[in-house]
């Protein structure tokens, strides 16, 4: 599963009402981050294990307008991962992290969607 390119323009229609339906893990990062090139892939494998229907992956490129998004979220840093459900933000991680990891914070908002 490739992630969905999100845009300033496109992160409502994309993100928020798209959570509704479904988790959706927004990873906003930069070109120049290395850490953000390593998490990526990793990101990509581990939400391509799991039904379509249920996730979806979406990426923001941190630059020109789509800073007011990392803006709005207070991004500190990349990469920045934030889950949303039903319009919201249901937890975070910063940083390039193990393929556990990722599935264990997936499993940990997948629960909260089902739950709401």
């Amino acid at each position: 599963m490739h992630p969905i390119e999100v845009s300033f323009t496109t992160f409502e229609t994309l993100v928020v009402e798209k959570s509704y339906k479904q988790l959706v893990v927004l990873d906003i990062s930069a070109h120049w981050c290395a850490p953000c090139k390593v998490l990526q892939p990793i990101l990509t494998k581990v939400v391509s294990e799991y039904n379509k229907d249920i996730i979806s992956l979406a990426k923001l490129e941190a630059e020109d307008e789509n800073m007011k998004i990392a803006g709005r979220f207070s991004v500190r840093g990349f990469p920045t991962v934030i889950a949303f459900v039903r319009g919201k933000e249901s937890a975070r991680f910063h940083s390039s992290q193990t393929p556990n990891f990722v599935r264990g914070f997936i499993d940990k908002n997948l629960e909260i969607f089902r739950q709401i």
